[in-house]
């Protein structure tokens, strides 16, 4: 049975659980069905971005798991899924401590989920891809979750990964505040003057 059956996913009174699984449904659908929808969250978002722009900053990562996927059937797909994560992500703890979790390993769960999507989808194995929705939701919910209970949630996330706006913008923005501060001033200064 799939972990995921056990999940309340996306009816989960915990908002950070709920957010785990709208994360999971919203990347994977995005993945597969383009850019016409708009994220579900503000952490959907943010994952958004992160996926695209690691996907074209480091695409010969991404270039190794068509041959690692090429056995992967309907019935073996999220099962694949789960231990490469558990293997290459969350290894068990050395030393009975587990290491601090990091946002990028986050991250690199729902990329992988995605890229195991993309190759499900590619290969017409469409009817696994809610179960790997679900699947992903209840692994972040049991393994990232109560790491990041304690560290205000997924608030982290969105800072790390959300779009930044970039330096050219910024600017142009300053000059315009600008522009229309001096503007509203030179305004102000020749009504003053006017009625003195």
């Amino acid at each position: 049975m799939c972990q995921a059956e056990v999940s309340l996913g996306l009816n989960s009174p915990d908002p950070l659980v709920r957010e785990a699984h709208v994360m999971a449904h919203d990347y994977i659908a995005y993945v597969i069905g383009g850019r016409a929808t708009h994220p579900r969250s503000r952490g959907a978002a943010a994952l958004r971005h992160a996926g695209d722009e690691l996907l074209l900053r480091f695409p010969i990562f991404f270039r190794r798991w068509p041959r690692v996927f090429r056995d992967v059937s309907e019935t073996t797909a999220w099962p694949t899924l789960m231990a490469l994560l558990d293997q290459h992500f969350f290894p068990p703890p050395a030393a009975g401590r587990r290491p601090e979790l990091a946002w990028s390993a986050v991250l690199s769960v729902y990329v992988l989920a995605g890229q195991m999507a993309l190759h499900c989808r590619e290969r017409g194995m469409l009817g696994v891809l809610p179960q790997l929705q679900e699947a992903v939701g209840a692994y972040v919910e049991r393994v990232v979750c109560p790491e990041i209970r304690d560290r205000g949630g997924w608030s982290g996330f969105v800072t790390r990964f959300g779009p930044k706006a970039d330096l050219e913008n910024q600017v142009r923005s300053a000059c315009c505040w600008a522009l229309l501060l001096l503007a509203a001033s030179i305004l102000s200064y020749s009504l003053w003057k006017r009625m003195a």
